[in-house]
């Protein structure tokens, strides 16, 4: 029966998703609503970016209608869930409901960084209000228990970068939401897997949410009015609500059943972590703000090293299940701390290996004009 639960709710917030994402780029049209190009971006014609609308209010809906439908007819197992996490629920919806209104204002009247920094902050104290933090590192540096204050602190850092990192990284058509339908199809499994059937629920939803949105902002046509952005209000929804599935995770007990849980709980962000990271260490070592956009991000790498946008999107979603499968496995064989080290290396390694491709074909492009 949980199985068929998790299939619903992945169905319904598809079905959903794909009505009311075409209502969305009827109102966008009518009422000029339109992500206009400039020179740092990649699109040449004016999209509409409120395809995010959707994310919350169907994924919230979702969850609701089939916690209540298993609630009526009393099936145990996931009446027994959600009494164990309601509280998380509880003020893990009131943060997301912050966050998607500081993202509609965004996209439609811009907020400055400043507003949305401090939105961001609130909504994740509200998480961890909730009781979800950072409790265990697992080993990473060595450290494992965390006194509550740190753990707090720590948390709600992770919390902002995390979503950061997913805004960050929207950079062209499907990259996002495809890095971020790959961690929670992962979510799904590991949270069914380990019987959390709640989260597992909330992970399906989500994902049948976005399924239909990559659709058509990858596969859609502008010159149709068929294309959309997610806009601020999908990638800050995102990024608070796949921060809430992997801090879950984090707190699973190190055992038989689960080898570690950092490394479960955060190898499917390696990939847009990662670079949100090297970027951010790029422009403070050419002595700019480190919040200041630019074109130094994986994607525009790969572009000038001669892929078209879409196979780019490929590469860098191909990657993150590669990384992601990689850490799991080899978390059975070497520590954490050394996992992390040969993370790091090979992703600036690759980067490099990048850069020395871009210089290569720059001066074959000077030596031809």
């Amino acid at each position: 029966m949980l199985l068929a639960d998790m299939a619903v709710a992945f169905v319904v917030s598809a079905v959903i998703a794909g009505i009311f994402i075409p209502q969305i780029l009827l109102i966008a049209f009518r009422k000029q609503l339109f992500d206009v190009p400039d020179e740092r971006k990649i699109h040449t014609s004016a999209v509409p970016r409120l395809g995010g609308i959707a994310f919350m209010l169907v994924t919230v809906f979702t969850v609701m209608l089939v916690i209540g439908a298993n609630l009526t007819i009393g099936e145990s197992l996931i009446c027994v869930d959600i009494v164990n996490e309601v509280l998380q629920f509880c003020f893990g919806f009131c943060a997301l409901i912050l966050i998607y209104v500081v993202g509609i204002a965004d996209d439609l009247i811009g907020v400055r960084y400043r507003a949305k920094f401090i939105v961001q902050t609130l909504s994740a104290l509200l998480i961890v209000a909730s009781g979800l933090y950072i409790d265990d590192m697992h080993g990473l540096m060595y450290l494992h228990s965390l006194p509550p204050i740190v753990g707090y602190v720590l948390t709600l850092v992770v919390i902002v970068f995390i979503t950061n990192s997913i805004n960050l990284i929207d950079g062209i058509d499907g990259l996002a939401s495809g890095l971020c339908m790959v961690a929670l199809l992962y979510y799904t499994l590991v949270f069914y897997t380990f019987g959390h059937y709640t989260y597992a629920l909330l992970s399906a939803a989500l994902l049948g949410t976005v399924v239909p949105f990559f659709y058509y902002n990858v596969f859609g046509s502008a010159a149709k009015h068929k294309k959309i952005f997610m806009g601020d209000t999908g990638a800050l929804t995102l990024g608070v609500l796949i921060s809430i599935l992997s801090l879950r995770i984090n707190q699973f007990n190190d055992g038989a059943q689960v080898n570690n849980a950092f490394v479960m709980a955060f190898a499917p962000l390696i990939v847009p972590c990662f670079d949100v990271i090297r970027v951010y260490i790029h422009r403070i070592r050419a002595g700019k703000s480190p919040f200041l956009p630019d074109k130094n991000h994986i994607h525009h790498k790969l572009m000038r090293c001669g892929l078209t946008p879409r196979l780019a999107m490929i590469s860098i979603i191909s990657l993150s299940v590669a990384v992601t499968a990689a850490n799991l496995v080899a978390s059975f064989v070497i520590s954490l701390n050394a996992l992390i080290v040969a993370d790091l290396v090979l992703y600036f390694a690759g980067h490099g290996v990048l850069n020395k491709i871009i210089a290569r074909r720059n001066r074959k492009s000077a030596l031809a004009n």
